[in-house]
């Protein structure tokens, strides 16, 4: 008798559907990587325009996640490179804060304060400084009336003008130990914060928030503390106008 024969078990072809998922993921991946890449960038406009060709490729009407992405404008400091007119812009500040130490340099000459009162041109802004012995005894956070000859001017030729002011008190390293002043720290920051609010008073045009104080107590010297002219130098208020405008090192050097 003949035996039936089985039939063959039905072998399906492996699908290939999982394809088309996974090469969307990677697709998004690589895209991803990218975007965190330029974000690490300091290339605002490359980036703008890379973010808008990533939107177009995946956004279908939708808010995209690349919408946005890119260094934030609202920043305090605007940090520019020559190609979006930095340059231009940096010059016109530089010429603004020249202006302000020209008009001081005037008065310190007229008023016979060359030994308590300087202006200097840095990178940071303007840098006003200014003598312990011009604003307060030693070891006190009290004004002396000296201050009546510096406080107005300064406030006068700061208050027109929109750059944020930084005051901040600096000492020596001798330590001190009072019932007001534990240490360096406290004194220091209490003569940043009299000078302030001395200043804040003189011009109604200054808008208080445009200004911060701060004590440095005796950790950033620009003289030897080993030396007596050298602690003098150090114990000191500076008024920093700070610049609004920043450029990237590379355009600092083609400027210069």
């Amino acid at each position: 008798m003949a035996k039936k024969k089985r039939p063959k078990p039905h072998e399906e072809e492996a699908s290939e559907a999982w394809l088309l998922p996974y090469s969307d993921l990677m697709t998004l991946l690589l895209a991803l990587f990218i975007c965190l890449f330029a974000i690490s960038q300091t290339d605002e406009t490359k980036l703008t325009q890379m973010a808008q060709a990533f939107s177009s490729a995946f956004n279908l009407g939708g808010p995209s996640f690349f919408e946005g992405a890119g260094p934030s404008s609202t920043s305090s400091r605007d940090y520019l490179s020559s190609e979006d007119g930095g340059a231009e812009a940096y010059l016109a500040e530089n010429s603004q804060l020249e202006a302000v130490k020209r008009n001081l340099d005037q008065y310190i000459e007229q008023n016979e304060l060359q030994e308590d009162l300087s202006a200097t041109m840095t990178e940071e802004g303007l840098m006003i400084r200014i003598k312990e012995k011009a604003l307060f005894p030693s070891g006190s956070a009290d004004l002396v009336p000296g201050v009546q000859r510096i406080g107005p001017a300064i406030a006068a030729l700061v208050a027109p003008i929109p750059q944020r002011i930084l005051i901040s008190g600096h000492t020596d390293n001798v330590p001190i130990n009072s019932a007001q002043f534990p240490s360096n720290w406290e004194l220091s920051s209490t003569r940043a914060l009299n000078f302030m609010k001395f200043i804040l008073a003189q011009d109604n045009r200054i808008n208080p928030a445009r200004f911060s104080a701060l004590g440095c107590s005796e950790y950033r010297p620009i003289a030897d503390n080993s030396t007596e002219e050298g602690r003098t130098q150090n114990r000191r208020v500076e008024v920093l106008v700070e610049r609004a405008v920043h450029l990237d090192k590379s355009d600092m050097q083609t400027i210069r």
